[in-house]
């Protein structure tokens, strides 16, 4: 078996099979920030499947984020049903809620992908891979250097957990309101 191959295996069910280690990693994660810049992947498998190369130009951040219910905040103004709703209603994973807020941090960057890392009770944690399209050594790189034409992917639902939440995963019968998109489905038809 190679390397790898290991790596993946242990992380199949990473409580049982590393139960310290889970422990002391959570704790510390708790008291770090919300978005952490960190210097290299947790899961190298992961990381690595998913694009990730050890050059300069990738970025990788763990974010943090909470679980639960949306709240809503409260809404003075109207008396609408919707408005009565005390759950925000999010066509959104975490994790395309994570990639949005590392994004915002790291503006300059675009979203490559992300995987997750660990969660507890209250929160969960991704690691975001993120490329400076501008740099000279991804632009050199034909795997990566299409980023730099792709701007802000993360914020138009174009990473591989934004297109999970928007339906696209599937194809054919079934999903024939999914594409292009939900909203020119319902234009298309006359709905809206």
């Amino acid at each position: 078996m190679s390397m790898y191959k290991h790596i993946r295996k242990l992380w199949k069910k990473p409580r049982k099979t590393m139960p310290e280690l889970w422990q002391k990693r959570l704790i510390l994660w708790r008291k770090d920030p919300v978005t952490i810049r960190i210097k290299r992947p947790t899961r190298l498998d992961r990381a690595r499947s998913l694009g990730y190369k050890a050059k300069k130009g990738f970025i990788l951040v763990r974010q943090r984020v909470g679980r639960g219910g949306h709240k809503r905040p409260n809404i003075t103004g109207g008396r609408r049903p919707k408005h009565a709703r005390q759950k925000m209603v999010l066509n959104m994973n975490y994790q395309t809620i994570a990639e949005q807020r590392a994004n915002k941090k790291y503006k300059n960057c675009e979203v490559l992908n992300s995987y997750w890392v660990a969660q507890d009770a209250q929160y969960k944690w991704y690691e975001i891979i993120l490329v400076d399209p501008m740099h000279p050594q991804i632009l050199a790189d034909k795997n990566v250097s299409w980023m730099f034409r792709k701007r802000g992917r993360v914020f138009r639902g174009l990473t591989s957990s934004g297109k999970k939440s928007r339906g696209l995963r599937n194809k054919g019968k079934g999903a024939e309101k999914v594409r292009p998109s939900k909203r020119a489905n319902l234009n298309r038809r006359g709905k809206k």
